[in-house]
């Protein structure tokens, strides 16, 4: 099954393949055709999406109901409906079921042509480090000669091609992930690497990835807001793990279902129990010798790091050519992967070495400045203290210290905010506190309650610790400020390239913005002009 436009399917299938699951409660006919008997082009939860002939999926949710816009669904050419009530006076087929999301899940895969049966799949989940550890798993496979697509908050890549990722949900809804996963397999490749956030678990955009491989990263503060408690943020994650329980109708694709744990992390066992229960094998990786991948050297300076691998089929030094000690840990989930496939070593640090640059990730500005610059996608309190504490030595090396620039999410997790100050408050000699997405937030009260930690930490305005809502005119200042072995750590935007306001998403690119703001104090990038800029303008 091609995942292209020009694809169709009967609707007699999603019919018989709603009711083996147990998913379908019952179908209203309607138009000249008998249902078995429609022709589909496509499946979508989107009315703006729908396309003639498309299966549209009505989801209810927190501030929109889907069945409310099946009509214009309709209008649109939708050839049936997907819903969990009847929808009176709508002259196209209805399949009833009794969870619409679970329902989407289902028949996006099946439109496809079940695609993640025909891949190895990778998940990758945790609070920090999915997208770098992602990178890492798939150069890795692919220096091993297996071709490997990627899905992350940064890229899509089907084929060897990047097809770039403009939305801002590392997950994607499930329709646009099968379409990319049977893209895939058209391709070539023979694995993906799926970025699985707890969003994309907990909603179910993911439900039917056939897994074979979980890996989790870390588990701290965030998205409170959406899963409320810390245990349905956990729970959310485990479902990563419990996914790879087989089911009767899993294929056998030739290697063991593996769950790889971070033995470092507090809630290692409670995932690696999760991975036992579905019945898959485990392997811990870790900084201490007792994990089943391990290292016992590292050496890190502004460029790099030097580490020495064990695991128990080979032990070898390794080269990383990213900065910043917690990517050891993203290095060690990697192999772990590569060990859990059984992957030629040579290969598998072939991969690993070959990783130059991720972007938004510990991703340096180089213009000729006697100063460190550094864009990182660091929005939590522990990974902005793992970026500024494996910084802090190297700017103590310089005889400067560390500057940081950062800010919070508008409508989404309130308590890490004034974490996050105190974090920054008690490790940076300067803290520059601006905007990251305020969305329709009033942006002075999140900066007040991010510079209230900061002054509870021994800050004071004006003085170390500026509040500068613009976040161009916040990078100014602190680069304005920064001095010779200073490290400056831009922070929370990354790659992203919009600005989330209650006007709507402006344009944003850090690196330009960063460069502009380097040339006006006189220095140059080779090979870039000074002037960079944002594309659209100056955000304020």
């Amino acid at each position: 099954m091609r995942g292209d436009a020009s694809a169709t399917r009967p609707l007699g299938g999603l019919v018989a393949a709603l009711d083996g699951r147990g998913f379908l409660r019952t179908v209203i006919p309607g138009g000249a055709s008998p249902p078995a008997l429609v022709t589909i082009t496509g499946v979508t939860s989107d009315s703006r999406a729908v396309r003639p002939g498309s299966v549209f999926v009505a989801i209810p949710g927190e501030r929109a109901d889907g069945h409310d816009y099946a009509p214009q669904a309709v209008a649109a050419g939708a050839g049936a409906l997907l819903a969990e009530r009847a929808l009176p006076g709508l002259p196209v087929p209805q399949l009833l079921v009794s969870g619409s999301r679970a329902a989407l899940a289902l028949a996006a895969s099946w439109f496809h042509g079940y695609p993640s049966h025909r891949l190895g799949i990778v998940g990758v989940t945790g609070t920090d480090g999915k997208t770098t550890t992602s990178y890492l798993v798939r150069a890795m496979l692919e220096a091993c000669g297996v071709r490997c697509g990627l899905v992350t908050t940064v890229d899509v890549i089907v084929g060897g091609t990047s097809l770039g990722n403009t939305g801002r949900s590392t997950t994607p809804e499930a329709p646009e992930l099968q379409r990319h996963l049977a893209a895939m397999v058209e391709a070539g490749d023979r694995f993906a690497v799926v970025e699985s956030t707890s969003h994309g678990l907990a909603q179910g955009r993911v439900a039917e990835v056939a897994y074979d491989v979980a890996v989790l990263t870390n588990l701290t503060h965030e998205h409170l807001e959406f899963h409320g408690t810390h245990e349905k943020y956990r729970a959310a994650k485990r479902r990563l793990f419990e996914a790879l329980a087989v089911g009767p109708s899993d294929p056998v694709k030739g290697w063991p279902k593996t769950g790889i744990v971070n033995r470092d992390d507090r809630w290692a066992d409670e995932f690696a129990e999760a991975a036992r229960g579905a019945g898959a094998g485990v392997i811990g990786y870790g900084a201490d010798a007792w994990a089943d991948v391990s290292t016992r050297r590292v050496e890190e300076d502004a460029r790099r790091l030097r580490l020495t691998v064990r695991t128990p089929r080979w032990e070898a030094p390794l080269t990383l050519q990213l900065p910043g000690r917690f990517n050891v840990h993203n290095a060690l989930a990697a192999v772990s992967v590569g060990e859990a496939l059984r992957l030629d070593p040579e290969g598998m640090r072939a991969g690993l070495e070959g990783v130059v640059r991720i972007p938004g990730r510990m991703e340096r500005i180089e213009a000729g400045q006697p100063f460190t610059v550094v864009i990182d996608y660091a929005h939590t309190p522990d990974a902005l203290e793992k970026v500024l504490d494996g910084f802090a030595p190297l700017a103590a090396a310089g005889g400067g210290g560390v500057i940081a620039l950062f800010g919070s999410a508008g409508e989404r997790d309130v308590l890490k905010r004034p974490m996050m100050g105190r974090v920054a408050g008690e490790r940076c000699r300067l803290v520059v506190v601006t905007d990251e997405d305020p969305r329709g937030e009033d942006r002075e009260r999140i900066l007040e309650q991010i510079a209230d930690g900061a002054e509870r930490a021994g800050k004071r305005r004006g003085h170390d610790l500026l509040v500068i809502p613009d976040r161009a005119t916040a990078i100014e200042a602190a680069l304005e400020q920064a001095r010779s072995g200073d490290v400056v750590v831009l922070a929370g935007k990354g790659h992203e390239r919009t600005i989330e306001t209650a006007e709507g998403p402006l344009e944003w690119d850090e690196a330009a913005v960063a460069r502009r703001a380097l040339g006006a104090l006189g220095y140059g990038t080779e090979g870039q002009p000074a002037s960079g800029g944002v594309r659209s303008g100056r955000y304020t």
